[in-house]
């Protein structure tokens, strides 16, 4: 079985591979979010130490534990569904939060980044697929909570976010990759520091990034299976 280090290298050739497939955005880094949901700090904290700048949690009380003893400076990305009620958690304790569906919510961070003095950066997660098992707003109801978040003194919308149906064949996700870095670049217009599209994990980060993903999210290509 290879090492955190090992794994790291194999995913970090794939993405250079997946970029010089691109037709689009040639040059543009991707930014590689290590998931570390059900891993161990000391697995934290090796993938850290070989260059690991960003990393990625879902559970907030998960997160807080391990970020006690974490003891490294790394940009930290809230990546799973967020409850209004732990708003204030997740303000404290991450930079950018991927999960932004409701007008709710967006609400409950404004206030919860407020009462900190922090303007938190936030994704707004979009469901394409309209699949009743996954969080996000749909394409037709994303301007609203775009126009509603702008109103938001304490949030800044930095991009979008979209998890993919896992597809038996990955090809099927080709389309919704598409089609978000359409409403992407069309967003990115009018506005400025709009500069993340989160696109793609373990099984289909690969075609996410030859159709525009500048952020993937990686777990188990690094960490390897995830002990429950």
């Amino acid at each position: 079985m290879n090492s955190v280090v090992e794994n790291l290298q194999i995913v970090r050739n794939e993405i250079e591979i997946s970029r010089s497939k691109r037709t689009i955005e040639k040059n543009a880094p991707v930014t590689l979010v290590a998931v570390t949901k059900n891993h161990g700090v000391e697995m934290m904290q090796q993938a850290i130490d070989a260059g690991v700048a960003d990393i990625g949690e879902n559970r907030i009380q998960e997160a807080a534990e391990k970020f006690k003893s974490l003891n490294r400076e790394v940009t930290r990305h809230l990546i799973g569904h967020l409850q209004t009620n732990k708003a204030k958690q997740a303000v404290r304790l991450f930079d950018l939060i991927h999960s932004v569906d409701s007008e709710n919510l967006a609400a409950a961070i404004d206030k919860a980044a407020h009462s900190i003095g922090k303007i938190q950066d936030v994704l707004i997660q979009v469901n394409l697929a309209k699949e009743d098992s996954k969080f996000g707003v749909y394409e037709e109801n994303l301007q609203t909570l775009i126009k509603t978040v702008d109103t938001l003194q304490n949030i800044r919308l930095r991009g979008f976010m979209l998890i993919a149906p896992n597809y038996s064949d990955v090809e099927n996700c080709r389309p919704l990759f598409r089609r978000m870095y359409e409403i992407f670049v069309e967003a990115q217009k009018t506005r400025q520091n709009f500069d993340f599209l989160s696109m793609g994990m373990t099984h289909d980060y690969k075609i996410a990034i030859e159709e525009g993903a500048n952020v993937v999210r990686v777990g188990t290509a690094i960490f390897g299976e995830r002990i429950y």
